[in-house]
């Protein structure tokens, strides 16, 4: 293997917040690349801005990193402080967007609320919050997740704010709850008594899925999209012309023509259609590798994490980004209905990359202070003198180890 392979591997093994730093900023930078290749050629067609796109895309980006530094300097206390609020704020926002003259309409789902310079996305707010809710509700009472009582509060409050984002998107109620189903398994809830509520949310999902035409049409149109090339399957179908066309190695850097008011929303939810035309397989393996990497480093960090509080966050920060890559993936390759959900950090769109650069501050949070070089672990042993092995019998004054991140060096990646 060659030596920079395994320095990557290594920092991805031993210093997994320093890697997720370097792979979230490689995904975000990838991706206004792409979303200018994807909607450059469009605007210029329509007698628009080529610019226009990307220029937003860059401004969520800056607006993200400094959600990503705010959540980076956060204190576990300040995150359980918020969540109730955030909690309340979230099913408010999701109430209003279904209300006529409030929430947008856009191919028959109604999901953003107009704000004038930005429209908001409540159910990627949704999404960190509940997150948010479930890891300080279980630090507070870890016992609670052992009884049907106890866990009843976590499955109601995740089942209304599925049930009101199935109203926006199915895909996104999936990836919502599979979120709370990481975090609750890794709390310590029965897997048993979760896997029957499972069953219960298929059924919810196939009943959502009959009482909406569009919804519907879209199942449909994954069963067989060429049953109907020119309606009910047209982006699924260019979807894979898009990537038929560009084999191994793609048409080039921002030569791909599937983009050119052909293939819908080529540079949201269907932006991998355009990487695998202009990059071809080999790109989308990358790409794809990038998502792997984000999920191994944010185990690794959920593992490491010195505290439930950070072990349940962490776990459920990783399965929102792993789980909303696959529905997106799984969409695009024709493995999955077509839906709404975004690629992480790579689509366009403002809430879902504010919201996910915060999460990313999050997930790094808990691994900073959590890491050998921040929070040593010290092992007990019995040295004669009560005093624990590592270093602190030592210690004149007998007081314990600094636990701040760095033990009073400047930790990785302060300056961002």
């Amino acid at each position: 293997m060659p030596p920079t392979a395994t320095r990557r591997l290594a920092l991805l093994r031993d210093q997994p917040d320093r890697a997720l730093v370097w792979i979230v900023l490689g995904l975000v930078s990838f991706g206004l690349v792409m979303v200018y290749s994807a909607s450059s050629a469009p605007a210029v067609l329509s007698q628009g801005d080529p610019l226009g796109t990307v220029t937003r895309q860059a401004i969520y980006a800056l607006v993200g990193l400094g959600a990503y530094v705010v959540a980076l300097r956060m204190r576990p206390e300040g995150m359980r402080r918020i969540a109730p609020l955030g909690i309340a704020v979230s099913a408010i926002l999701l109430l209003a967007v279904l209300v006529p003259g409030i929430g947008m309409a856009v191919n028959g789902s109604r999901r953003w609320i107009d704000l004038g310079v930005f429209n908001l996305q409540p159910s990627e707010l949704a999404k960190i919050c509940l997150a948010l809710w479930i890891a300080q509700a279980i630090a507070r009472e870890p016992k609670l997740l052992a009884t049907p009582r106890g866990l009843r509060p976590f499955l109601i409050l995740t089942g209304v704010l599925t049930l009101l984002v199935v109203k926006e998107d199915l895909g996104t109620a999936l990836v919502l709850a599979a979120m709370a189903f990481a975090m609750l398994v890794v709390g310590g809830a029965p897997v048993r008594r979760l896997a029957t509520v499972l069953a219960g949310s298929a059924a919810l999902a196939a009943l959502a899925i009959a009482v909406e035409p569009y919804r519907r049409e879209r199942l449909l149109a994954f069963l067989d999209p060429w049953s109907d090339p020119q309606g009910a399957g047209f982006q699924a179908v260019q979807a894979q012309v898009a990537l038929g066309s560009g084999g191994p190695f793609g048409v080039g850097l921002g030569n791909g023509l599937q983009k050119a008011n052909y293939l819908p929303e080529a540079h949201t939810d269907m932006i991998l259609a355009t990487v695998g035309e202009e990059l071809g397989v080999v790109g989308v393996v990358l790409l794809l590798a990038a998502f792997g990497a984000f999920a191994v480093a944010g185990y690794r960090i959920a593992l490491r994490a010195k505290d439930l509080h950070g072990q349940v966050l962490a776990a459920g920060v990783t399965t929102l980004v792993a789980a909303q890559a696959i529905v997106n993936v799984g969409a695009v390759l024709g493995f999955l209905p077509v839906t709404g959900v975004p690629l992480p950090f790579v689509s366009f769109g403002g809430s879902s990359l504010i919201v996910l650069l915060f999460a990313a501050g999050i997930l790094v949070n808990i691994g900073r202070r959590s890491s050998n070089r921040s929070a040593p672990r010290l092992r007990l042993v019995d040295g004669g003198d009560g005093a624990t092995a590592g270093g602190d019998r030592r210690r004149r004054n007998g007081r314990p180890r600094d636990a701040r991140a760095g033990g009073g060096r400047r930790a990785v990646g302060a300056r961002s």
